[in-house]
């Protein structure tokens, strides 16, 4: 049974299921209204931003060249060389291409992935997970809306890197009243004053 049909018999292919036909993986769109047939796929590139310290800069060229390879715009923000460089400057970066709206998600590489999503979620707007295994990458946009994936250099390497994107990227937030529900009270806290 080819592939493609396994997957529209196990109901995993759905209007926004988008195919990449040189590495074979399956991408959701946020275009819902993207068509799939067999004669034609259409393609709606997700807009993502990508950004590093020094510690990231290492793993972040492999990664544009394979979110570029599968067919989604990307921004770098840098860093644009090893040189020692403050990571929540580039998260600033990163968190403002998001909420103009020329970015969808993002994704925060440095050295262990920590002080990224420290300075990510510091950010209004702005929902980022620090993300080592696939598991958390799809659950963290499926239940917590995340915007931003965040994953360590020195931690992970290029396979698991790839995977982690790949979850991350076919994750869309659930319509489940409950997750709904949680997300928008995590959103009012971007709204409560500062102590005086």
């Amino acid at each position: 049974m080819r592939k493609r049909e396994f997957i529209r018999k196990a109901g995993l292919l759905s209007a926004s299921m988008l195919v990449v036909p040189s590495l074979g993986f399956g991408r959701k769109s946020s275009n819902v209204n993207a068509e799939v047939t067999e004669e034609s796929e259409l393609i709606v590139p997700m807009k993502l931003v990508i950004g590093s310290d020094h510690a990231g800069f290492p793993l972040k060229g492999p990664l544009v060249k394979l979110l570029q390879s599968w067919n989604y715009s990307v921004k770098d923000v840098g860093s644009f060389t090893p040189d020692p460089v403050d990571f929540p400057d580039i998260a600033l970066l990163l968190a403002d291409e998001i909420k103009s709206g020329r970015a969808e998600r993002g994704i925060m590489v440095c050295g262990t992935g920590v002080g990224a999503a420290i300075a990510c979620n510091k950010i209004q707007d702005i929902r980022a997970a620090l993300c080592h295994d696939t598991y958390s990458a799809h659950q963290c946009v499926e239940h917590d809306n995340v915007n931003v994936l965040c994953i360590g250099a020195q931690i992970i390497g290029p396979s698991v890197a790839e995977e982690i994107l790949t979850n991350f990227l076919n994750a869309k937030f659930s319509t489940e009243e409950q997750f709904r529900r949680r997300v928008q009270k995590l959103d009012q806290f971007d709204m409560v004053p500062p102590e005086k």
